[in-house]
């Protein structure tokens, strides 16, 4: 399901007939266990293509308030299924080799700055050292918008630029709070294992439950649900996880 959409009505790209057969096979209206959920989504007609696989959250707090936001990060212990693609920005030295020997896709710091400024955005994590901050957030208004700024809280700002690349690489995933109070966070593909998927859920719904303000009041998550790119969503109860 793509950001945006509501779980239970069909996308206007995908084919109503494929969506209404995967309704014929679960209760829209049922909250099931993480177990069941992934279950169900098992039965889904499948697509053209290894679909990703989507937790959506409603957030009880106001995304206008600072000291609401909700922001984190989550390690999938199955990876995402995805390729990531990262740019590490650090003046030429050891953390610059450090970061290409960890896997990072593109190291530099002038010429990748200008490229930014530029435009270009072909990758998808940037990370940089605290050194390079103080030219890369005057990229701020270009790589904000995109949600591609390194930030401090999320792991990608630090020294350890080693550390953040096998990180990133390995499937740590990011999730933030948008405009409506909903956080969209990919947990695996299609073809993984139920296993997997529920491992890789389990962790990043306990990761945004633990990342409550504390300044909510009343239910913090006030609906979960797990779909696939082209499918509806299935309603996930996350009481279980310690959620109110």
């Amino acid at each position: 399901m793509r950001e945006g959409e509501s779980p239970f009505e069909p996308p206007k790209s995908m084919p109503s007939k494929r969506f209404k057969k995967a309704l014929e096979q679960f209760d829209a209206a049922k909250t099931y266990s993480l177990a069941q959920a992934v279950e169900v989504l098992g039965k889904f007609p499948k697509a053209k293509f290894n679909e990703t696989v989507d937790l959506a959250f409603r957030l009880g707090v106001d995304p206008k308030q600072s000291d609401q936001m909700v922001r984190g990060t989550c390690a999938l212990p199955h990876g995402s299924g995805k390729v990531v693609r990262v740019l590490a920005f650090t003046k030429p030295g050891a953390a610059a080799e450090a970061a290409k020997a960890a896997g990072a896709e593109y190291v530099g710091f002038d010429d990748l700055i200008r490229k930014c400024n530029e435009g270009w955005a072909d990758f998808d994590i940037a990370i940089a050292t605290p050194e390079a901050m103080t030219e890369v957030r005057k990229l701020g208004k270009v790589l904000g918008p995109r949600g591609l700024m390194p930030n401090p809280k999320t792991g990608t700002v630090t020294d350890d630029l080693a550390k953040a690349v096998k990180e990133v690489k390995a499937g740590r995933v990011e999730f933030k709070i948008d405009k409506t109070a909903n956080v969209h966070v990919a947990v695996g593909k299609a073809s993984f294992k139920a296993e997997q998927l529920i491992d890789n859920a389990r962790g990043v719904i306990e990761a945004v439950v633990k990342s409550r303000p504390a300044a909510a009041k009343g239910v913090f998550v006030k609906s979960c649900t797990i779909s696939c790119t082209m499918s509806p969503g299935v309603r996930v109860d996350v009481k279980e996880f310690g959620a109110n």
